[in-house]
C-alpha cells in the first residue's frame, strides 16, 4: 500500500493580487452636491434658492365682479350708458323688475313703486302719519271716560288740612335732629354677654376635650349632636343606688334643657380629688399615696376622660360621621340612669382617698 500524502487533501486557495490605487481615496468625504440649477447659483453659488413669487396674490382675491361692475365694463366696451358706481341701486328698481318680491314688499314700497317720488315731482310732506305710533288703547276699552275721571270730593285735602302739613313742614324744617344714643350697659359685662364667652362654660369645656387635631369646626358639630340626641330621647330612669346630685331635677325635665342634662350627668360623677403618690413623705422610699382636692374645672374634666374612655371601648352601631357623637350621647344617658362604668372608678377614687386620709401630714410640707 503506497504512502498516503497528506497535502493532497488540502485545497487551493485563490490568491487575490493587492489593489494599485491606496485605499484613503474611497475613505475621503465628498463635497455635497446641487441637485438644482438656477440662475443665482450661477452667479453665487452660496446663495439659497428662492421660491417663485405668486403675482395673482392670496387664492380669494381673483374673483368675479359684481354685477353692476361687470355690467359697467360692458357699457364701456359698448360705448354704452353704464351704472354710476358711485351710486347705489334704488330699491324701487329692483322691486320694479321683481314682480314676485314686490308681491311680498311693505305697502310703503309698493305705494312708491306705483308713484315714484322724484325730485321734479316729490309731493311736500304734510308732518302727519296715516298710523299712528303710539302702544295706547282707547279710553273707552280702558273705562277710563269722563265719569272714570270724576274724583271723589273727599279725595281732595281742605284748605285746613293742607295748611297743617304746611305747618307741619315748616317745623320739621327748622326743628334740629337730635341723636339719642342707647344707655351704656351695666359694667362689669355679664361672661355669657360677651362674645368670646357666649357658650356655657360646661359646654365650651366638652367641645375642646372632644377636639381633635385642632379641628374645632368638627367638634362643635358633635357637641351639637350630643345635645340633640339628649333633648329628642325619652326621659331617663333615676337609679336610687347611684345618687345624682343634690336638687337634680324631675327626670321629664332633662330632655327640655339638654345643658343641664350635660351638666347634671358630668357634676354627678365628677371625683372630688385625686390621689398623689409621693416618695419618702414618712422617711424611706416608700411612697404615700395623699388625696389631693380637685377644683371645678379639674373635676369635670376627670368626669368627661372618664366618658370618652368607656365611649372608646363601645363598638359602634350605626355607620357616619356622627357615630362618635351617638355613643358619648348614649353614655352621658347611661350615668344618669346608673348603668355606666364610670360610677366604679368614681367609687374607687373616693375609697382609696378615704383610706389614705390619714397621709394628709405628711403631704403638708411636699408639693400640692
Amino acid at each position: 500500500m503506497p504512502p498516503l500524502n497528506p497535502f493532497c487533501a488540502l485545497r487551493t486557495l485563490p490568491v487575490r493580487a493587492r489593489p494599485s490605487f491606496p485605499v484613503r481615496q474611497h475613505l475621503q468625504r465628498r463635497p455635497l452636491q446641487r441637485c438644482f440649477a438656477d440662475q443665482a447659483a450661477t452667479n453665487n453659488p452660496n446663495a439659497l434658492p428662492e421660491a417663485a413669487s405668486q403675482t395673482g396674490g392670496a387664492p380669494n382675491e381673483n374673483q368675479e365682479d359684481h354685477v353692476s361692475e361687470e355690467a359697467a365694463k360692458m357699457a364701456k366696451a359698448t360705448g354704452g350708458s353704464g351704472p354710476d358706481m358711485d351710486v347705489g341701486t334704488p330699491v324701487q328698481e329692483i322691486l320694479a323688475e321683481e314682480k314676485d318680491t314686490l308681491k311680498t314688499a311693505p305697502q310703503v314700497m309698493k305705494d312708491t313703486v306705483k308713484d315714484p317720488q322724484t325730485k321734479d315731482n316729490a309731493k311736500p310732506s304734510t308732518g302727519t302719519r296715516q298710523f299712528s305710533t303710539m302702544a295706547r288703547r282707547m279710553q273707552g276699552e280702558m273705562g277710563m271716560g269722563s265719569e272714570g275721571l270724576r274724583l271723589d270730593g273727599a279725595m281732595i285735602p281742605s284748605a285746613e288740612q293742607r295748611a297743617v302739613f304746611a305747618k307741619e313742614q315748616l317745623n320739621t324744617a327748622t326743628t334740629p335732629t337730635v341723636l339719642r344714643n342707647l344707655p351704656l350697659p351695666t359694667l362689669p359685662i355679664p361672661a355669657r354677654s360677651q362674645q368670646e364667652h357666649r357658650y356655657d362654660p360646661v359646654v365650651e369645656q366638652v367641645t375642646n376635650l372632644l377636639m381633635v387635631d385642632g379641628k374645632k369646626a368638627a367638634a362643635q358639630r358633635n357637641m351639637a349632636h350630643i345635645l340633640s340626641v339628649l333633648r329628642t330621647a325619652p326621659a331617663p330612669t333615676y337609679n336610687p343606688v347611684r345618687n345624682l346630685l343634690p336638687g337634680a331635677p324631675p327626670s321629664s325635665h332633662l330632655p327640655l334643657n339638654p345643658v343641664l342634662y350635660l351638666t347634671l350627668a358630668i357634676d354627678s360623677i365628677a371625683p372630688l380629688l385625686r390621689i398623689r403618690s409621693q416618695r419618702g413623705a414618712a422617711g424611706g422610699g416608700v411612697a404615700l399615696q395623699i388625696p389631693v382636692p380637685l377644683g371645678l374645672r379639674q373635676r369635670r374634666r376627670q368626669a368627661m376622660m372618664w366618658i370618652l374612655d368607656a365611649v372608646e371601648k363601645k363598638k359602634s352601631r350605626s355607620s357616619g360621621r356622627n357615630t362618635f357623637a351617638q355613643r358619648v350621647a348614649e353614655e352621658l344617658i347611661g350615668v344618669v340612669e346608673g348603668k355606666s362604668g364610670v360610677w366604679v372608678k368614681r367609687d374607687a377614687v373616693h375609697k382609696l382617698a378615704t383610706t389614705a386620709r390619714s397621709n394628709l401630714k405628711f403631704g403638708s410640707k411636699g408639693r400640692r
